[in-house]
């Protein structure tokens, strides 16, 4: 085989596989957002066929042959594509050991498990929930021995979404936080609470669209290139950095709930809208780690988003779509509305300080579902026990408890500890832009500029081309968790006068 040959094979299957993921994210988003609620078994079905001809194209011995053969000619061929056969080969090593049938009945129960879940929630059962999310913790658990079996099964899945993390890093990272956190936490239970209460009048959702277009107008989001639908958990989907799809959840009752979703998604829209194009239809594109991932959402929903300066650049604007609802609130009201800390129930409306606790409850779970410590008809009490003990407070029912969130529907154990780590890689970087411009004098003139080319330079635009820790480098230097909890005190500490 030729070289030129070679590459022309890498990049006709790197195509065919971006086709196969390109049709199975459009099946799931019209699943999830405008699909009739009976009609996930065609989905499933297709998504079957999908799973296995992706399957049968990617763990092919011949890929296997064709991987081996660039990386004995790695010198013949560029940075760009040495560094796709090195993550093709870690994916072919994955998959290749998975049996295609078990690849295919894992796409069509997630699929179905997302239709069960909406329901699950819909009533309050988590017994209707429980038949499917077994099958899916017995799958991760298989997963993670085909993924590395020279790891602990969580520790191998969370190596999956954040290389190089596994429990006893997370152990010592959660402890940092909860040690510095928690004594806030209580401090501010004993102050007088602030009055959010105009924060949940009716805001009718028909005008609660039009402030999620301005929202994204100010974030800089080019609307030609991604759109904003309603689904029941708020999420991001790319296909191309030119073709990238945010959702969010509308509450009448809630202004704050939405507004910080758009905010959330946005980030992590932007992410994958600045990626270079020129990596699109390969395994370059998209973002290299969830935990960078979530650093740009968390970092444009709250270091940006609930920051004084943005609040008094949105606030004059905010009040003409809700003149009403926001009669005799001004702008410092409103801040200190958003940014409201008591510890809660839901962890996608948690605010900034009790959010981790949110996290470290899903952690430890995850440990013992995979670990095979706790069995899944005990998770509704378990999380009950955990919210009482981290938070104080009590679970009503499985819909405002263990079954809040999608992302076990969709088979992600080990995601939810990138949100933690997210956010605190996001406070870091902050601190860095600070060195080189002064970020809120911009943001306070409602103008993002300055800070999403900052993180394009540093984050975006290198889509998996470095690896995570090298990106962490880029924007962090080296990563200091305290970074995070200091900011956390520092913001907190002025907000309640403690």
């Amino acid at each position: 085989m030729e070289i030129k040959e070679a590459i022309e094979k890498l990049d006709n299957l790197q195509q065919k596989m971006f086709a196969f993921n390109a049709a199975s994210s459009a099946l799931y988003l019209d699943g999830v957002t405008v699909a009739p609620k009976e009609t996930s078994q065609g989905r499933g079905v297709a998504l079957g066929i999908l799973a296995g001809e992706s399957h049968k194209t990617f763990a092919n011995p011949e890929v296997g042959e064709l991987l081996s053969f660039l990386e004995a000619n790695i010198d013949k061929i560029n940075e760009r594509r040495a560094r796709q056969v090195v993550i093709l080969r870690k994916d072919y090593d994955q998959l290749s050991k998975i049996p295609a049938n078990e690849y295919m009945e894992y796409a069509m129960l997630t699929n179905e498990a997302s239709d069960v879940w909406h329901k699950a929630k819909e009533e309050s059962n988590f017994e209707l929930f429980k038949p499917v999310l077994e099958k899916l913790v017995q799958f991760n658990i298989k997963f993670a021995g085909y993924y590395d079996n020279t790891k602990k099964p969580y520790d191998a899945l969370l190596n999956e979404y954040e290389k190089g993390v596994d429990m006893e890093y997370l152990d010592n990272f959660f402890a940092t936080v909860k040690s510095r956190l928690v004594p806030i936490i209580k401090a501010i239970s004993q102050k007088k609470q602030i009055d959010d209460s105009f924060m949940h009048k009716h805001y009718p959702v028909e005008i609660q669209r039009k402030f999620s277009d301005y929202l994204m107008e100010v974030m800089g989001i080019d609307r030609n290139h991604c759109t904003i639908g309603e689904t029941e958990h708020p999420f991001t989907l790319e296909f191309t950095s030119q073709d990238v799809r945010i959702t969010t959840n509308y509450k009448e009752d809630n202004l704050a709930d939405s507004m910080y979703s758009v905010i959330h998604e946005g980030g992590h829209a932007l992410y994958e809208l600045n990626i270079d194009p020129s990596y699109d239809y390969t395994c370059l594109a998209g973002g290299v780690s969830m935990g960078i991932h979530e650093s740009q959402s968390r970092f444009y929903e709250n270091l940006i988003g609930r920051s004084r300066p943005f609040i008094n650049a949105i606030f004059p604007k905010v009040k003409e779509f809700f003149p009403e609802q926001l009669e005799g609130v001004d702008a410092e009201m409103f801040y200190k509305a958003v940014n409201k800390a008591e510890p809660s129930l839901i962890r996608t409306e948690a605010d900034e300080l009790t959010y981790c606790l949110h996290v470290m409850i899903r952690y430890e779970i995850e440990k013992q579902l995979i670990g095979g410590t706790l069995e899944v008809k005990d998770v509704p009490a378990e999380w009950n026990r955990l919210y009482k003990e981290y938070l104080g407070v009590d679970v009503p029912d499985d819909k405002h408890g263990c079954l809040q969130d999608s992302h076990w529907s969709g088979g992600s154990f080990g995601y939810f500890p990138s949100y933690a780590l997210g956010s605190a890689y996001g406070a870091q970087m902050l601190q860095n832009m600070q060195d080189e411009f002064d970020v809120f004098k911009n943001v306070e003139n409602g103008d993002l500029t300055l800070v999403t080319e900052w993180l394009r330079k540093k984050v975006h635009t290198w889509g998996k081309m470095l690896e995570p820790a090298q990106i962490l480098e880029n924007a962090c230097g080296k990563f200091d968790p305290t970074a995070y909890t200091e900011y956390l005190a520092n913001k907190f500490t002025e907000l309640y006068e403690l």
